[in-house]
């Protein structure tokens, strides 16, 4: 890859891991499912506003199904969770592990048979995940812990439709995607919290709040995708996938500096855990490497 490429990659992988944080601040002003309602309206305005060309970069059914699994049920689960107690830094990596449940739906719905590496790397994250699940305390911080790992079951399902899909341009089809959950995210917002916690949202809202929403609809989503679709365009996924297991360290380092969230031994082992799996089943090893594996 070239270096201004490498930079760019490094550079989504800040971004993406920094948003745990804006996702963490912004609570303090939204209530979770109207955090994602307005996630995903501001990330459709380019969609709104400029038309963007014919139409979807892939059929309908696909849009649709990305967008009620990515943004109806995924993104709403990990805002509760952090809502509720997830840690923000830690949330960053147990998210990572819709890597192993796409793997794992793509057996089943797809055919596609996990190798003996992979299976391995699954072992060892969802341990690392397990030693982490000791060390939350009981109440709604493990509750967070089980509704981020729902967001990456959801992720999951979400990356088998956008296989099927095979969409020409992902930064397009995210932005299309965007204008599907408002509405029913809005619905839940109203039956679920109330227009009186709406309102008071708005009423109160700090700049930081506000700042937090531009961010993870412009920066997150927007810039996030656009230049990730610019370099799987560019270069094979084998090559640009890796990057993203800088996403939680990105994640866990700015949440530590900004938030003060605190690691103990038994949840540092549980992440490198989790990182060591995901590392065996993305990352590939060289020729001789595998020959004496």
């Amino acid at each position: 890859m070239r270096a201004s490429h490498i930079l760019l990659a490094v550079a989504v992988a800040a971004v993406w891991g920094f948003n745990f944080v804006a996702i963490k601040v912004g609570l303090r002003d939204f209530p979770p499912l109207l955090f994602s309602c307005l996630r995903f309206a501001l990330a459709a305005l380019p969609v709104v506003v400029l038309g963007w060309g014919k139409g979807p970069p892939v059929p309908w059914r696909y849009v649709v199904g990305i967008g009620v699994m990515l943004g109806v049920v995924k993104f709403p689960l990990l805002f509760l969770g952090i809502d509720v107690g997830m840690p923000a830094g830690l949330a960053s990596l147990v998210l990572q592990a819709q890597a192993f449940f796409t793997a794992i739906f793509a057996a089943f719905m797809l055919g596609d048979r996990p190798g003996p590496r992979q299976v391995g790397g699954m072992a060892v994250a969802f341990a690392g995940v397990g030693l982490i699940a000791l060390e939350m305390p009981a109440g709604d911080s493990l509750l967070g812990l089980g509704l981020t790992l729902a967001a990456a079951a959801a992720w999951g399902v979400s990356n088998i439709v956008m296989k099927q899909a095979k969409a020409p341009d992902l930064f397009s089809l995210m932005v299309w995607v965007s204008l599907i959950p408002p509405l029913p995210l809005l619905a839940m917002s109203l039956a679920l919290e109330g227009p009186d916690r709406i309102v008071h949202a708005f009423t109160t809202l700090t700049f930081v709040g506000g700042g937090s929403l531009v961010y993870i609809a412009a920066a997150a989503t927007l810039f996030g995708f656009a230049a990730w679709g610019f370099l799987m365009r560019h270069y094979p996924a084998s090559l640009v996938a890796p990057f993203s297991l800088l996403v939680p360290i990105f994640g866990m380092s700015s949440s530590a500096l900004l938030l003060g969230e605190t690691f103990t031994a038994a949840k540092l082992a549980g992440g490198l855990l989790v990182f060591a799996g995901l590392a065996l089943s993305v990352l590939k090893l060289p020729a001789p490497a595998r020959a004496r594996a």
